[in-house]
């Protein structure tokens, strides 16, 4: 078999926005697995909220969660990789988006935290299927390290340049990413999907190039670049449509169980 780890986002990939994975979806990971594949989620969300899917999934390779700031083989229990964004950095973008008046969550113990219930959380919530925790101030609140903090806009436009503009402010320091149309992540400058993948494939025994990755947007980025075979769903950015080795169909469309079919269940493989 070419290829025996797949790692695939969720959100836009796995499954579309009503967050149900579909059965022919479902069938064709369980059939990977049997055929001696590891298969894993590599998702920006919290870990908590990806064990269910993991377990309808029968998942049986470590949980990439928070764009690759952690990696847990949540079968075992073992942490095999973490990394949190230092509180200093924390707090100082929370003083950021205090400032501007922009919605800010803020991860920890896999718990999403805000100030107060603002349009945008509840637009989250919605998105997520996962509630937030109002509990005033940010800054006074965060008494620790958080995994990561998600930027959430009213509208999909302000995302690139507020992208832009953090990167200059925490130029070497921080990382910002758009996982989903109005969302900018903060994660620490050293995690990506694409170095996690990189990690759990040592881990695994697994070359890079018997790894598959599969997303569908601009935190999928280094995932598709990294892996043997960078997929990109036909709903994705340009940005990782242009970098993918291929492009499969969209989410609706199921696109995942042709990328398995093709290139892990199929006798005869590109």
């Amino acid at each position: 078999m070419k290829y025996k780890l797949i790692a695939a986002d969720l959100d836009g990939t796995l499954m579309g926005e009503d967050a149900v994975i579909p059965p022919r979806v479902k069938e064709a990971v369980r059939r990977a697995i049997e055929k001696g594949a590891k298969f894993t989620i590599a998702t920006g969300r919290a870990l908590d909220s990806t064990l269910p899917f993991a377990r309808e999934l029968g998942i049986n390779a470590p949980l990439i969660c928070y764009q690759g700031g952690l990696i847990k083989d949540h079968l075992s229990g073992q942490v095999i990789y973490e990394q949190s964004v230092p509180l200093p950095l924390a707090r100082e973008l929370i003083h950021f988006t205090r400032r501007r008046g922009l919605h800010l969550n803020v991860y920890l113990d896999s718990r999403a935290y805000v100030e107060r219930i603002t349009p945008e959380a509840r637009y989250y919530t919605g998105i997520a299927k996962a509630p937030v925790y109002p509990v005033g101030d940010l800054s006074a609140f965060l008494d620790r390290a958080p995994m990561k903090l998600i930027i959430i806009l009213p509208e999909d436009r302000a995302t690139e340049p507020l992208i832009a503009e953090l990167g200059i402010l925490f130029a070497g320091r921080m990382r910002f990413v758009r996982s989903y149309p109005r969302f900018v992540e903060g994660i620490p400058l050293s995690v990506s999907k694409g170095h996690a993948l990189a990690r759990l494939a040592t881990h695994l025994g697994v070359s890079l190039e018997e790894t598959i990755g599969i997303g569908d947007n601009d935190n999928d980025l280094e995932l598709v670049e990294r892996a043997g075979l960078g997929v990109a769903m036909s709903n994705a950015s340009p940005a990782l449509k242009a970098a993918a080795d291929y492009i499969a169909p969209p989410v609706d469309e199921e696109g995942v169980v042709e990328v398995i079919e093709r290139f892990v269940l199929s006798e005869k493989q590109p």
